[in-house]
């Protein structure tokens, strides 16, 4: 079958965002949008994708000279709605370990305005060591800055030269913490003043939301899907159609419409001076009730979300989560809060979607704390107990991590007797090995010490989760009871359910 590429072309345009992360939802989110406002405005701008990881899909995307096919599938008002869309909107993407030079020359061009970014929520963080000579730093701040300090010197601190942020990690005031970091290493390689003026007086480092289910590559479906389109595309990228992007700034908000015309364009983009609400509700209902079942479905037996929500033990399970502890956990109105919880559940239902539950157990750990453990402490502050059914998700999180042989991100964990990857920051992971190398996970004092050392790791949740009121004891009571019963027994009891 011919190739997408080979039957397919794209106009040249400048270069106007470069995108750290190359990922299933960045192609199906930030690109599909400028794809769009690239046909119904006047933006006329291309993308760069720099891969931020030594191991990604560079290859694969330049292969396809950067064009690939966006399968946006659901149900509305009772029928089936499927669009199809060649993106064009990329330009190309560099291996920034491969090709360093040709990535941090972009720093010099002319056209570039915004980065944009999804590194997980891992990703915007300090890493001891990094330093400006770095072909690149470790860290994704670290990258930016050495970046920003190239352009500053390149164009001699012009103001207007300034770049605007966009990042997408699923992290509160994303931009803010990107913008704390960049100038902590700023300050740290003893950079001149005058740069450090130009990054704020020049960069805006907006907070965003961003709200689609990306389920990727449809292995099970791709080739049916190819012989409907009439070519190849080995990057296909699933996803559902709805989508929310919330952009928060303290700057002038008509002229970043105008700059970046995705609103425009009849793209579902919100600009705000306070996005608050959209994201305390978004992260913590849907974010935070992906996190809080998917370990224990996974374990449970099943692999995708649609097929989760299926199961009658594992769906009450969830609804149990959100009903009774996320959203009384929550302030605003219960009824708003709970139509809100409904909608999500139809999204996760939706059967095109085959959102795999291993993708979304990526970097779990810095995922709980985000969108978990905040319901956590706010249920103890409204009820002053503990929240069992996040303490059993908790535990669940725990026993999915049971694994070994660390290297490159990820390490093995067996389900039923079958490997399966667990992928993390190595550091986590090799926590986590330790942990279950020294201690017995079927003696309850190897179980009990586990649960203590991950639960007193205040570097991974900020605080001792041991010394909330009855919190250990929960979290433990479920570990024991899925490692001596076995999660289908475990869960079906703690559910009530047959």
């Amino acid at each position: 079958m011919i190739k997408i590429n080979e039957i397919s072309t794209k106009t040249e345009r400048p270069v106007k965002i470069l995108q750290f992360g190359e990922g299933n939802f960045l192609r199906a989110f930030i690109d599909w949008q400028v794809d769009i406002a690239n046909e119904k405005t006047d933006f006329n701008g291309s993308i760069v994708i720099a891969q931020p990881l030594a191991q990604g899909m560079a290859d694969f995307i330049n292969d396809q000279n950067g064009i690939y096919t966006t399968v946006l599938r659901g149900i509305e008002n009772g029928k089936m709605i499927k669009e199809y869309r060649k993106i064009t909107s990329v330009k190309t993407c560099i291996n920034v370990y491969k090709d360093f030079t040709s990535y941090i020359k972009y720093a010099e061009c002319d056209t570039l305005r915004f980065i944009v970014s999804n590194t997980t929520e891992a990703g915007i963080s300090y890493e001891k060591g990094c330093s400006l000579t770095d072909e690149p730093p470790v860290s994704y701040p670290a990258k930016i800055t050495q970046f920003l300090y190239k352009r500053f010197n390149a164009f001699n601190g012009a103001i207007n030269k300034g770049i605007i942020f966009i990042p997408c990690e699923l992290i509160e005031a994303n931009g803010e913490n990107l913008k704390r970091i960049v100038l902590q290493y700023a300050n740290e390689w003893n950079l001149s003043k005058e740069f450090i003026s130009w990054i704020n007086e020049a960069c805006n480092f907006t907070n965003t939301l961003v709200d689609r289910i990306v389920t990727g590559y449809p292995r099970k479906t791709a080739d049916e899907l190819c012989e409907e389109l009439g070519y190849k595309d080995n990057l296909l990228d699933t996803a559902e159609r709805f989508h929310l992007f919330v952009i928060e700034s303290d700057g002038d908000l008509e002229a970043l419409k105008k700059e970046l015309p995705l609103e425009q364009a009849g793209c579902n983009v919100i600009w705000t001076h306070d996005q608050s609400f959209y994201r305390t509700r978004k992260v913590r209902i849907l974010n935070g009730a992906h996190t809080l079942f998917v370990p224990t479905a996974f374990l449970y037996g099943l692999t995708s979300v649609s097929e989760s929500l299926e199961n009658e033990t594992v769906y009450t399970f969830l609804k149990k989560g959100l009903f009774e502890e996320i959203i009384p956990s929550l302030d605003g109105d219960k009824q708003a809060l709970e139509d809100y919880a409904a909608a999500v559940l139809e999204r996760f239902a939706n059967p095109y979607l085959e959102h795999q539950l291993l993708s979304i157990s990526l970097n779990s750990v810095s995922k709980f704390k985000v969108r978990d453990l905040t319901s956590v402490l706010a249920y103890y502050k409204k009820f002053n107990k503990a929240p069992k059914t996040l303490a059993y998700g908790l535990a669940a999180l725990i026993t999915f991590y049971n694994g070994k042989d660390v290297a490159n991100r990820e390490m093995t964990g067996s389900r039923n007797g079958e490997a399966y990857p667990i992928k993390d920051d190595e550091a986590v992971l090799k926590a986590f090995e330790t942990l279950y190398s020294k201690n017995n996970y079927k003696d309850a004092k190897g179980r009990e010490a586990i649960v203590n050392s991950v639960l007193e790791r205040t570097d991974w949740w900020g605080l001792d989760l041991s010394t909330l009121e009855g919190f250990k004891e929960a979290v433990l009571s479920s570990y024991n009871s899925i490692a001596e019963e076995g999660i289908v027994k475990s869960l079906k009891a703690y559910t009530k359910t047959k």
